[in-house]
């Protein structure tokens, strides 16, 4: 793909990151952090492109018409459509953003909706409600009484017949779900598709529920974001970076790539999102085992030593990540999100 190409997607990217205004300073800063270390594999000056859009805001339709072929232009809506549904499912600023999009790229509207309604699966799988663990009618009737109007009135679920502050399930279990959610993203960053990218932070999050829940917390999608977020965990910026990684590694927008040649290149990123996610459930573990009474620079204190542990510890699952690389069907990541 071409630098001036490549460039015209990073802006789409970027656009679509706006679209909503990005009021969340933590976010804004994540970006823009991600735009500068992304920088000198670009080709081009990213972290002015990065003001550029936020400064200028470029036209759309000229942006669009830097992008000559169809594989480039769907590439395009489909990173945008990633990247608007990374904080959760997409709102009203962003849904015209993207019909806009899709109208100026010249594609086909039953395909971007296609593309756009496999992205929101994504985002909504995350929070699908399940069964809490070791769940009775007796322990569901008390705990549901218990909760009281506050969780009611958040949308927030709490989990059943669990006393809070309590694991319901052993430590060995907690230990496999943290290290399974681990290696499946791992895997899905090794896969060229970018609907795998856009599944990461959806199993991220339900793994931060389905923690929190374990000990008795009402969870709701709120509660996950902002506990990665305090962690200085960027939803869109994450994302961002994923894609872009990928992007600017020739793994995307072009024939031929499979998984041989991706497992070459992105060994470096897949180890780091085996980390990030290892990280968050361990730091999520102590935090709801702890009551919540960790402050917020003890947290990305503890992210941060937990992540450079975390990053050792990739290598030995290397094989265990391509071999789950390979047995992953992107047409069912929504069901693997609400499986994990």
């Amino acid at each position: 793909m071409k630098t001036e190409e490549t460039r015209a997607i990073l802006t789409i990217a970027l656009m679509a990151a706006f679209a909503d205004g990005l009021k969340d300073e933590r976010e804004r800063q994540s970006v823009r952090r991600v735009a500068d270390a992304l920088g000198p594999d670009a080709g081009f000056d990213l972290p002015a492109l990065y003001r550029e859009v936020l400064l200028a805001r470029p036209d759309l339709a000229q942006v669009a018409a830097s992008l000559p072929t169809a594989e480039a232009r769907q590439l395009a809506y489909e990173m945008a459509v990633g990247v608007c549904d990374a904080d959760g499912v997409q709102g009203p600023a962003e849904k015209e953003f993207l019909q806009k999009l899709a109208m100026v790229l010249g594609l086909d509207p039953a395909t971007a909706a296609a593309a756009s309604d496999a992205a929101e699966a994504l985002a909504e799988a995350g929070f699908s409600p399940e069964p809490a663990a070791g769940a009775t009618v007796q322990g569901a009737a008390a705990a549901a009484a218990a909760a009281g109007a506050g969780a009611a009135a958040t949308g927030a679920v709490a989990a059943t017949g669990t006393v809070t502050g309590r694991a319901s399930i052993a430590d060995a279990e907690m230990d496999k779900m943290i290290l399974n959610a681990s290696i499946t993203n791992a895997a899905l960053e090794l896969l060229p598709e970018t609907l795998a990218s856009m599944a990461i932070i959806p199993l991220q999050m339900r793994l931060v529920y389905r923690i929190g829940r374990s000990y008795g917390y009402p969870m709701d999608t709120s509660h996950a974001k902002d506990f990665l977020a305090t962690l200085g965990v960027g939803l869109t910026s994450q994302y961002l970076e994923q894609f872009g990684r990928k992007l600017l590694g020739g793994l995307l927008g072009g024939v031929g790539g499979g998984l041989g040649r991706t497992v070459g290149r992105q060994a470096a990123s897949s180890g780091l999102t085996f980390a990030t996610t290892y990280a968050l459930g361990r730091v999520a573990q102590r935090y709801y085992a702890g009551g919540r009474t960790l402050d917020t620079a003890t947290l990305k204190q503890t992210f941060a030593d937990l992540l450079a542990e975390a990053r050792t510890l990739a290598p030995g699952y290397r094989a265990q990540i391509e071999q789950k690389a390979g047995t992953i069907d992107v047409r069912s990541l929504a069901s693997l999100v609400k499986q994990a």
